[in-house]
């Protein structure tokens, strides 16, 4: 078998392992495969060879089921729960590589759910953002809108999982809008959306703030992606001229708004680490990779490092206090919380949100390149991640430096706007003027959000990592 690891051109690090030859004394496995297999039977041989060979908790995995049942099964009954909270399966490899760079068929817009009161069962949504030329832009729906019902029928805690799953196809949604001058919600007629196939951009929104004596450059991330299929490092590239264009202004002061990034490219995140520690090189340690214990008796693969990047854009050098502030909640998770315990040794990283999701592992993700009727593709937990120093403590998250819920809010305003509650907080910690205008604090049941369910939430993806198993 031949496995085929995702990777992009831009490589710092590449293991190539010609061939590892697997030994009985390594592997419970019969020398000769054995014949005449199903189509399931062929799969979840595959499935089993490969969790063999790259699980990250090898010898804690269990027991292997029927090699007849659903290949989805077999590999759920494979995992190590609940530790392993993040390996998955996949019905069709391209389709997750898609929708792990931000293509995807949908209306085009990310919600979270509260509880409308303590006092009744009734749930809402509020539109967290709404993305570039989609279905809810041109319908005009703005971040902080309110839904109450998806075609005709009031969501509550009973029936909102059900309801929200029909997102995935046209449907109606009723919406509200928030006043400011009356404080209340109004409602606005009913929105009639289709679906579509999008092609997310990550690179949501960059702005440079003056206030008094500092100038801030501010850019919302909403996941971590080099680029979609002909456009390899297309965000990247984008990525780097925003931060050009920081330095070109002269910024003192970097805000990283995280809130909503659930992770993604591991390559991705080292683009944007060397955009922002100081005085680093391309000898500099981001990152450090562990793998379970069969491969790390490899000697390619004991110590493996991944570099920093030198890059003509970055800022570290004009960083007032050898500071970034980045924003976070719970949907704040791997390679963004790669990003922040990488940085650490480097300089300040001071969180202003909520606690992270926690989640220092990473996958790669594999197809089946010799059974062409095998579709799947696999996103096992094969690493985990540590930092220069060999910090690795962050499996129940970042605690912020400064807390602060979003919901906690009347309404949610836009990016960007001064007034925005978590980029508010974070603004006063940089100018050290407090707000005297504080809104009373709302006090919703946070429900969860529609990036928990996106494919590539919780995701560390390394795709710089190379290397080939075969036996």
């Amino acid at each position: 078998m031949l496995m085929k690891y995702l990777f992009r051109k831009k490589i710092s690090l590449s293991l190539l392992l010609a061939s590892l030859v697997f030994l009985n004394a390594c592997k419970d496995k019969t020398e000769d495969p054995v014949p005449d297999l199903s189509a399931n039977g062929k799969i979840n041989t595959w499935i089993q060879e490969v969790m063999d060979e790259v699980y990250l908790w090898l010898d804690d995995m269990r027991n292997p089921i029927s090699l007849e049942s659903d290949p989805e099964e077999y590999f759920d009954a494979l995992l190590f729960k609940p530790t392993d909270r993040f390996s998955i399966i996949y019905p069709d490899y391209q389709e997750l590589i898609d929708r792990l760079s931000g293509v995807s068929k949908e209306a085009g817009y990310e919600i979270t759910l509260a509880r409308e009161s303590s006092t009744n069962n009734n749930v809402i949504a509020f539109i967290t953002y709404t993305k570039k030329g989609s279905p809810a832009e041109s319908k005009g729906l703005k971040r902080g809108d309110l839904i109450t019902q998806i075609n005709g029928v009031r969501m509550n805690l009973d029936n909102y999982q059900e309801l929200l799953g029909l997102r995935s196809e046209a449907h109606t949604i009723s919406l509200f809008r928030y006043n400011s001058e009356s404080a209340s919600y109004v409602p606005l007629p009913s929105v009639d959306l289709t679906t579509t196939v999008l092609s997310e951009d990550p690179n949501f929104l960059d702005t440079v703030f003056t206030i008094n004596n500092q100038k801030i450059g501010y850019v919302v991330y909403h996941f971590f992606a080099p680029g979609i299929e002909g456009q390899a490092t297309r965000y990247d590239d984008e990525m780097d001229a925003i931060f050009a264009k920081f330095k070109a202004e002269g910024i003192n002061q970097l805000i990283l708004d995280f809130r909503y990034n659930g992770g993604g490219f591991q390559s991705s995140a080292v683009n944007l680490a060397s955009l922002i520690a100081p005085g680093i090189t391309n000898n500099d340690v981001f990152t450090k990779i562990k793998y379970n214990s069969f491969l790390m008796g490899f000697d390619q693969l004991k110590n493996v490092q991944i570099k920093f990047e030198s890059k003509p854009e970055n800022l570290g050098a004009i960083l007032s206090g050898n500071k970034v502030y980045v924003i976070t909640s719970s949907r704040t998770a791997s390679a963004s919380e790669l990003i922040i315990n990488g940085l650490r040794p480097y300089m300040d990283v001071f969180l202003v949100g909520g606690l992270t999701f926690g989640k220092n592992v990473g996958s790669i993700a594999i197809e089946d390149e010799e059974n062409t009727a095998n579709k799947y593709g696999l996103l096992p937990i094969v690493s985990q991640s540590f930092n220069k120093n060999d910090q690795s403590d962050y499996a129940t998250g970042f605690q912020p430096n400064i807390q602060g819920n979003e919901l906690s809010q009347p309404t949610l305003l836009p990016f960007g706007d001064t007034n925005e509650f978590l980029l508010k907080l974070t603004l006063e910690q940089i100018t050290g003027t407090p707000s005297t205008d504080r809104i009373k604090m709302l006090d919703r049941i946070d429900l969860g959000s529609s990036i928990e369910n996106q494919t590539r939430f919780g995701k560390l993806i390394d795709d710089q990592t190379k290397f080939k198993l075969k036996h």
